[in-house]
């Protein structure tokens, strides 16, 4: 499981014209389930993403988590993360997991993360979406689930 997170000052998701999701500072979390993921991935993911220390105290240094601002979250399906472009210039998406089960695994995510406390918004799976974001710093980072499995110092 990858999520690609954003740190923003506000953020939105419109489908079909209409907003259906939209948060204040926080982090926008795209998210993308691999073939073979499992709720334990899931778990680990939210927990790395509300707790990574990537806002700003009072000097400036990335010393607080979402946890601590309050920060909100917008959370977005988004399986093209598990692109696989090694070969030619068309991406290959065998490596993303069917629509049930990404779907059973992104509305997991969608509530361990809402178990922390945290306000979250969410996009409408399996649908064309418009994302507005308003990146803050800009500060993007990408997680994967797999990480959790190398040497630390790796």
């Amino acid at each position: 499981m990858k999520a690609l997170l954003q740190r923003v000052t506000h953020a939105s998701v419109s489908v079909d014209g209409e907003t259906v999701g939209s948060i204040g500072r926080g982090l926008v979390g795209f998210i993308g389930v691999a073939v073979g993921d499992t709720k334990e991935d899931a778990k680990y993911l939210v927990q790395k993403m509300v707790g990574l220390r990537i806002f700003s105290d009072e000097e400036g240094k990335f010393n607080l988590s979402a946890l601590d601002v309050s920060g909100e979250l917008l959370l977005i399906s988004q399986f093209t993360l598990l692109a696989n472009t090694r070969k030619g210039r068309r991406p290959s998406f065998t490596e993303a997991a069917s629509p049930e089960l990404a779907e059973e695994l992104f509305q997991y995510y969608v509530q361990q993360a809402s178990s922390t406390g945290l306000r979250v918004a969410t996009g409408h799976f399996q649908q064309y979406m418009q994302v507005e974001i308003h990146n803050d710093g800009p500060v993007t980072i990408m997680l994967d689930s797999r990480d959790r499995h190398l040497p630390r110092n790796a």
